[in-house]
């Protein structure tokens, strides 16, 4: 079954290149194509995507508040945020909106192509230069906003999980370092999620800044 992609740019270039990218893959299909916020929640009311590929920026209706309306209308719908190394002042915002990914623009194709599968499949991602950044965010705002309570409803082991997933740690890297299966790996991820009430590892990685489990610079 292809994935549903609806792409967001108000750059006419950045659509084609997009589409041709995407349509090009047997597993990919572009349902359509919003030259603005606006136009962006219509379409995904009307498509049914399984993936917003949503540039941060947009005319009449921002990625980011575009994003939420999509989000809130149709939870299944996953966004990828695209974003330049010049917008970082939108990351935590979008990260709290609810967004699945952020991909620079710059990124190579076959890591959008890649990031779209992952997201579409319940993950989410960060592009690794993109981190780094939303660390250096939170980390301007220590101790203004903590949500440390809400770690008391993780076992310890989660606690541990939730770190490395933090630390941007795939799977089976945890796996190597705690000692244990990849599959208890998945499921302690699993009940993080749940218990902390985040959509994806994405909002996983902001959570922990957040609440003080882990700070920038720790090893």
């Amino acid at each position: 079954m292809s994935i549903r992609v609806l792409l967001a740019d108000d750059e006419a270039m950045v659509r084609a290149g997009l589409r041709l990218l995407v349509d090009n893959e047997p597993d990919l299909t572009v349902v359509g194509e919003a030259v603005d916020g606006a136009e962006a929640v219509v379409l995904a009311g009307r498509t049914a995507p399984d993936v917003v590929l949503m540039d941060i920026r947009m005319p009449l209706l921002d990625g980011i508040e575009a994003a939420r309306q999509i989000i809130a209308a149709r939870p299944e719908s996953r966004v990828i945020m695209l974003t330049t190394f010049r917008e970082d002042r939108y990351l935590q915002e979008a990260l709290r909106s609810g967004v699945s990914g952020f991909l620079l623009k710059v990124s190579p194709p076959q890591q959008m192509l890649d990031a779209i599968r992952v997201v579409a499949d319940g993950g989410g991602l960060l592009d690794p230069s993109v981190t780094l950044r939303v660390i250096e965010s939170f980390a301007g705002q220590a101790g203004r906003t903590s949500r440390a309570a809400e770690l008391t409803r993780l076992s310890p082991r989660e606690l541990d999980v939730l770190a490395l997933v933090a630390r941007g740690l795939s799977n089976a890297e945890i796996a190597a370092r705690l000692y244990i299966g990849e599959a208890t790996v998945k499921t302690h991820v699993a009940n993080f999620l749940t218990k902390l009430g985040l959509r994806d590892r994405v909002q996983a990685v902001a959570f922990a800044y957040e609440s003080g489990l882990i700070r920038p610079g720790e090893a």
